[in-house]
């Protein structure tokens, strides 16, 4: 089979692969049970999980009895939404009642939150089954998946490979089949770049769509937002709308007074800017090309597209990040007594680095937020949509942080993920969804990124791109090449 044709043949109509859309209509047509399809995934995660190390936690026995639950409702036709009766798994880093909660440490082994997050409570709900929590790196904060406590979660298109992070593990169990939808946090680029490595569709929301109560401390400003993973833009909007809304805890979410609107599946022509590389830093030859073959694609689908340089301070971007991230990890470590003994050193250093900062440092940080955004918002007077590559490189080695070199060149630790971190810090929509994969089958993705609010834009334009040019048939083989 050639490399690019390299796809798991008996996907296509087994339970497990049937997206949360197509699990609605079966549900409602009394077609399927939301039993006998938590079973079919059960059983998937036994065969297929120990290769991946995707979901590091299961809720089995609390999934098995809300799927009964939910079974009863579809019967009576009572149900509580689209959602009801559908598995999803939830990153580690947001609260689950009564299920370990880790944050990928050591220093929170055995945590057990007595709260659901907002949003998971919301899922429970409408019905939502939720049977797992997924892997991620420790707090967070590196763009690859592994940690002391549950190790190494590994690509299912190559599982030498990583899935990226920091929702690592959450891609690895949706591209697997280990349930069709999850929800993870984007803090950098933490749901869009391991989407983009995994070939899914990962959606960052807008700084407040999705409120957030009862969550773990906030170390990264106002910049991490929970968002959905899925295979298709419909799963994913499907997820949005049921996670997304105000609650008056969250100041930031009365910006956004109502749910999440229709989304225009043939949306009126956008300005589009492509941006293919910020400064010098470099970008894979694979990817470059196939991000400009698909700027071509949105152009024949009656969009304007117009060329152009990142529209802010690239070398400001990375100040901010050089001290917010360190800064808020060493706020959190100070109440644990002894911390420099139980995280890992990489994390170690953050935090120390962390510790030097002072309170000017963070000040003049946030007043470059301050001014990005103020940017962005007159970037967005002129185009609609920023289109940029995902990611830098193609996936590295699982148990490597980040790729050194990026087409001949040496890259830093953050040099694969350039692209993402300016919609969080501008508090900005924006999606990864798969164009065009490599020679070797791995998948790429473009990024799009709308202005405050334009969720909705963004779900539309990913949408018609799909119609045109579809990926949700290819499947991974998980036999360790791609």
């Amino acid at each position: 089979m050639a490399a690019a044709e390299h796809v798991l043949s008996e996907a296509p109509g087994t339970l497990w692969s049937l997206s949360a859309v197509g699990l609605a209509q079966a549900y409602r047509a009394r077609e399927l049970s939301p039993v006998e399809v938590l079973d079919a995934i059960l059983a998937r995660c036994e065969t297929v999980n120990p290769r991946l190390n995707a979901i590091i936690g299961f809720d089995a026995e609390r999934a098995r009895q809300a799927a009964r639950h939910s079974e009863g409702r579809w019967r009576n036709g009572e149900e509580l939404g689209a959602l009801d009766g559908v598995p999803l798994t939830v990153k580690d880093n947001i609260p689950v009642r009564g299920l370990r909660t880790s944050w990928g440490s050591l220093l929170l082994a055995d945590h057990a939150p007595s709260d659901d997050e907002l949003p998971v409570a919301r899922l429970r709900a409408q019905g939502a089954v939720i049977f797992g929590k997924t892997n991620v790196p420790e707090f967070t904060l590196q763009g690859y998946t592994h940690n002391a406590l549950f190790g190494t979660t590994r690509n299912p298109w190559n599982l030498r490979l990583t899935p990226g992070g920091s929702s690592g593990g959450a891609v690895a169990a949706v591209a697997a089949g280990l349930g069709p939808l999850a929800i993870g946090t984007d803090g950098g680029g933490s749901i869009r770049r391991p989407a983009g490595h995994t070939g899914l569709v990962g959606l960052k929301p807008s700084t407040g769509r999705v409120a957030r109560v009862n969550g773990l401390p906030a170390i990264l400003h106002d910049f991490e937002v929970i968002g959905p993973i899925a295979r298709t833009t419909a799963d994913a909007a499907l997820l949005f709308a049921a996670i997304a809304g105000p609650d008056p805890r969250d100041r930031a979410s009365l910006a956004f007074p109502g749910r999440p609107g229709l989304i225009a599946s043939e949306p009126r022509q956008q300005r589009i800017l492509y941006v293919p590389c910020f400064g010098g830093s470099p970008v894979g030859p694979e990817i470059a090309a196939h991000v400009a073959e698909a700027a071509r694609k949105f152009e024949s689908l009656g969009h304007s597209v117009e060329q152009g340089e990142a529209p802010f301070d690239v070398p400001a971007l990375d100040q901010i990040w050089s001290v917010v991230g360190p800064a808020g990890l060493a706020w959190f470590l100070r109440d644990y007594p002894g911390w420099e003994n139980i995280v890992q050193p990489a994390l170690r250093r953050i935090a120390e680095q962390g510790a030097t900062l002072g309170a000017a440092d963070y000040i003049d940080a946030l007043a470059k937020v301050t001014r990005i955004r103020a940017g962005l918002a007159e970037t967005f007077t002129q185009f609609d949509v920023i289109l940029t590559p995902c990611f830098a490189a193609l996936p590295w080695d699982a148990d490597v942080t980040h790729p050194e070199t990026i087409d001949g060149k040496q890259a830093g630790p953050r040099g694969h993920a350039v692209f993402t971190a300016f919609a969080n810090v501008g508090g900005l929509p924006a999606i990864s969804i798969p164009c065009r994969p490599s020679r070797s089958g791995l998948p790429i993705a473009i990024q799009l990124v709308g202005a405050f609010g334009a969720d909705e834009l963004l779900l539309g334009l990913t949408a018609q791109y799909e119609q045109a040019h579809p990926w949700a048939e290819r499947w991974p083989a998980l036999d360790g090449s791609t």
